[in-house]
């Protein structure tokens, strides 16, 4: 966000490690989901079915599934209590597409069960938002103006950013975790077999990186406005 804004300055190199980290990160994730895309399981479902199985084994009937375009743009949409599961996942066989429709059926499950780290998330949501947006224009009229006026103004524009990294934060165990009761629903429901688990365990691992790399981008940027505001009321 921020830490392409300032392109002549030193603290560019701040952010540039979680840059390189989260550039890695999806292209691991990539890989290793393409990697492991190739082999249909034993068990011959479709991901979508899978994810339904492990649904209704917790009694969860009323969640939908639905299709939706693009690659790995899955998600849970608690608002509407639906698994969104992409064109390269939806009806695929293979051991990594199981994997991540189980991963969004774990966050439908996280959902039912009030799992408190999901529940925070959702309701900081609206103010995530409203700081994001307002981050930006309060931080850059901060550099326009000298003394405590702009400082102030940087300050308000630091606090909205923290918001987002708050988020980040948060996000961490919701997605550790969802992998988590994949996993054992994977095992418990039959639904993948032996090594065919220990490859869906490293699409979920490779995926969790990506919000590892976002959270250490979002707190080196943090920091990069923190030291952009300090330098500037020197």
């Amino acid at each position: 966000m921020f830490f392409g804004l300032f392109y002549y300055d030193w603290t560019i190199l701040i952010v540039l490690p979680a840059m390189i980290f989260a550039f890695w990160a999806q292209i691991k994730v990539n890989s290793t989901f393409h990697k492991y895309s190739r082999e249909t399981t034993r068990s011959g479902l479709t991901a979508a079915e899978a994810a339904r199985r492990m649904l209704n084994a917790c009694d969860l009937y009323d969640v939908n599934i639905s299709q939706v375009p693009g690659e790995l743009s899955d998600h849970y949409d608690p608002r509407d209590r639906t698994l969104y599961l992409s064109q390269s996942v939806f009806a695929a066989r293979s051991a990594a597409a199981i994997g991540v429709a189980c991963h969004e059926a774990g966050h439908a499950i996280q959902h039912a069960r009030g799992y408190a780290p999901l529940r925070a998330r959702m309701s900081i949501i609206p103010l995530c938002n409203i700081g994001s947006r307002a981050a930006f224009p309060l931080f850059f009229i901060g550099l326009l103006f000298a003394g405590n006026f702009g400082y102030l103004f940087m300050l308000a524009g630091i606090a909205c950013f923290s918001l987002a990294t708050l988020f980040q934060l948060i996000t961490l165990p919701v997605e550790f975790d969802a992998s988590r009761r994949a996993l054992a629903g994977m095992e418990d429901c039959g639904l993948l077999y032996g090594d065919e688990l220990k490859s869906a365990h490293k699409v979920l691992s490779a995926a969790a990186m990506t919000y590892v790399a976002a959270l250490a981008t979002s707190l080196l940027s943090l920091l990069r406005l923190l030291v952009i505001a300090n330098n500037r009321r020197r």
